[in-house]
């Protein structure tokens, strides 16, 4: 299982930090990953944390304001959101799978519920 927070209302160029708690098994066996959906729109992937060797990837539009990392004692993934933009408007969501890490959203096996981000002044 997996439990998202720390979403919430943030002014344009604020930060956020995202937490993904995971239960019932380890961070550190699967490849957990990051999406976001907004209105009308798809789910996106955001970033992804990889199980083996703690390789990351984002997405272009997050290059160098988000960083992604991993709590192996907490069990817990986090996204650390900055500089944070209106289109960064969604409802977040973590995922598991056990395969390498992609921002694929349909190659994930397990996810948790979303945690809204709002950024508006």
């Amino acid at each position: 299982q997996l439990q998202a927070s720390g979403g919430g209302l943030v002014q344009p160029g604020g930060s956020l930090r995202l937490s993904c708690a995971a239960s019932g098994f380890r961070v550190s066996s699967y490849s957990i990953g990051w999406f976001r959906q907004a209105p009308g729109k798809e789910r996106e992937g955001v970033s992804c944390i990889a199980t083996s060797d703690f390789s990351t990837v984002y997405a272009d539009s997050v290059k160098g304001r988000f960083t992604i990392s991993r709590d192996t004692a907490k069990n817990t993934v986090f996204l650390q959101m900055n500089s944070l933009k209106p289109e960064d408007t969604a409802v977040y969501y973590c995922a598991a799978e056990t395969r390498p890490c992609t921002l694929r959203p349909d190659l994930y096996d397990y996810w948790g519920q979303g945690t809204q981000v709002t950024v508006s002044s």
